[in-house]
């Protein structure tokens, strides 16, 4: 905690001191990110356009994503459910599902058989051939995260994860299909980042949508299109 704020620790007691180091502190986070944000766009921006079209695709067919993760990612994949389900505006609504949402269902799960299972299992029972499995994880280590790609591939599934420091063992694994690492030992540096690059492959895939919309001459190619 010093390192991060060492004013705090300084034992000084000039007000100006103090207002000083928390400016030039808040500045050099700022920059932090920044660099961040502008590495994994320049790196991984063709990917995300991509994903995008992927993702769309999975959309267009009926297909819906489920999102997932740990702690203050659990938090984060509950915001990307709720981004494309409920974006406010004129935005189109997706189809979007937070699996660490139901407490009775992740405490069932944690408590009978293990918290390695608590994605896995909801996967088994909810997920489908179109859908889109996302799964955040700062450390990329999470057993838990490991074994849900695991399904989700095994059912043919669209595999996204969010990642921070190298990737860790996601950063290993067959079962993903797009990984977007935020190259980063700063667990705020690197949830900062993830949250910008979710909201951008949402917007893209909004557009990707669209322009399968105009593609098809604006003709339904999900369920709708079979009945």
């Amino acid at each position: 905690m010093e390192s991060l704020y060492p004013f705090l620790y300084s034992g000084t007691t000039n007000l100006q001191d103090v207002l000083d180091q928390v400016r030039q502190s808040t500045i050099a986070k700022a920059g932090e990110i920044d660099e961040l944000r502008r590495l994994i766009g320049a790196r991984d921006g063709a990917r995300l356009m991509a994903c995008a079209r992927d993702a769309a695709a999975r959309f267009a067919a009926g297909g819906r994503l489920l999102a997932f993760g740990n702690g203050g990612s659990a938090t984060d994949a509950q915001q990307l459910a709720t981004l494309f389900l409920n974006p406010g505006g004129d935005a189109r609504p997706l189809p979007a599902l937070g699996l660490a949402n139901d407490t009775s269902v992740v405490t069932a799960l944690g408590n009978d058989i293990g918290v390695d299972v608590i994605f896995a299992r909801q996967i088994a029972a909810l997920g489908r051939r179109d859908d889109v499995a996302v799964g955040l994880s700062t450390s990329g280590n999470s057993e838990n995260l490991v074994r849900a790609f695991d399904e989700a591939n095994r059912r043919g599934m669209l595999t996204i994860g969010f990642a921070g420091y190298e990737g860790g063992r996601m950063a290993e694994l067959d079962d993903i299909d797009y990984l977007f690492v935020a190259p980063s030992s700063s667990v705020h540096r690197i949830q900062e980042a993830q949250t910008t690059v979710y909201h951008i492959l949402w917007e893209l895939t909004l557009l990707a949508l669209d322009r399968l919309g105009a593609d098809t001459g604006g003709q339904p190619r999900g369920p709708e299109a079979r009945r």
